[in-house]
């Protein structure tokens, strides 16, 4: 067996290095790491509140909405998206400024969100985006296994940390993803950094998250964006670059700024490249939330933990079975999302 000569061994200075840099780090930047898990916990509380203490009618007026906008009137569409979120900003304010002040005495009744809802949500937003009744229902059937599984709040616990995830991943690799296409020396910084992000083992992630946030969810989103944002930011990039030239030199003849050749002939040119990154961005959350359990994640991940611990094997399967279907759900969802931007694209 090769015996490593005792004055090369440097693995506990290195490990002890490593925890002293981290603790420095953390020292430094506590107040940084403070206001980082605030604004994850009031998004996750936000998130949290849509999914679950929403009544009913709030959903039934969305889907009104839709509806009334797209059959029986040729409003644009920014207008219509605009009223639907509008409802739900509205009743956010409500909701935090009535509700949940304590010097307003308000009883609006049973709160939570029942599940058939969503389904309904599901159906009409699945055709919407692929015009097609059998998609659209065999989406709403998984979604309907899922709450006949009895898993329905994990699997809401799960899809708040994806979409907190999701969201800073996105503010986080366009900006990169647009560096890298217009800086050779930024490119030559992050794409190393990138590769080095994509090989670590995923479990890895869990071990700086855990030193500076602590356990719980908030370290379970934060190691979820780290380990689901290099996709992101290489599809950016990629869709940027690759841009017809043809297009560019159009732009470049009618006198267009760097910044308008960016915003509205680039990444427009590169919307449906994007969308397919954030399809992967989003695969990539819902493999990392599930791993994050074993840091109090919560949701999904900890019915497959519990189940491995205590070899219980049929809550592991319906664990596993409702992760699956929740993942096929997004990914199909995300799809969509990009199709119709390609085929508006081809349309323009």
């Amino acid at each position: 067996m090769l015996q490593i000569p005792e004055w090369l061994d440097f693995g506990e200075n290195i490990s002890e290095f490593i925890d002293n840099f981290f603790e420095g780090f953390k020292n430094i930047f506590g107040g940084l790491f403070d206001v980082i898990k605030t604004i994850i916990i009031s998004l996750l509380e936000v998130i949290q509140n849509i999914l679950t203490n929403s009544p009913w009618w709030i959903w039934i007026v969305m889907i009104l909405i839709y509806v009334g906008f797209t059959f029986f009137t040729k409003i644009k569409s920014r207008i219509k998206w605009g009223a639907i979120f509008g409802v739900m900003i509205l009743w956010l304010v409500f909701y935090n400024a009535v509700i949940e002040n304590p010097a307003i005495d308000v009883n609006l009744g049973d709160l939570t969100t029942p599940w058939w809802i969503f389904v309904i949500l599901l159906f009409f937003a699945t055709k919407y985006l692929y015009n097609s009744y059998k998609m659209a229902s065999v989406l709403s059937v998984l979604l309907l296994l899922i709450g006949v599984f009895g898993v329905w709040d994990e699997m809401m616990s799960t899809v708040s940390i994806i979409i907190i995830a999701v969201i800073f991943s996105f503010f986080i690799g366009i900006p990169f993803g647009i560096l890298m296409a217009k800086s050779t020396i930024a490119k030559s910084i992050i794409q190393p950094i990138l590769d080095m992000m994509q090989t670590i083992p995923s479990f890895v992630y869990l071990i700086p998250a855990i030193m500076l946030f602590g356990i719980g969810r908030v370290p379970a989103a934060f190691a979820t964006v780290i380990y689901a944002a290099p996709p992101l930011i290489r599809l950016t990039y990629l869709g940027i670059v690759n841009v017809d030239e043809e297009m560019i030199e159009a732009g470049l003849a009618f006198g267009s700024t760097p910044r308008q050749l960016l915003f509205k002939v680039q990444i427009p040119q590169a919307l449906s490249t994007i969308a397919t990154g954030l399809n992967q961005t989003t695969m990539m959350a819902v493999s990392m939330v599930v791993i994050a359990s074993m840091i109090g994640a919560g949701g999904l991940g900890s019915i497959v933990l519990q189940a491995n611990t205590q070899i219980a094997i049929g809550d592991g399967f319906v664990g596993g079975f409702a992760i699956v279907f929740l993942a096929i759900i997004l990914d199909r969802l995300l799809q969509g999302v990009a199709n119709k931007i390609e085929s508006s694209r081809g349309e323009a």
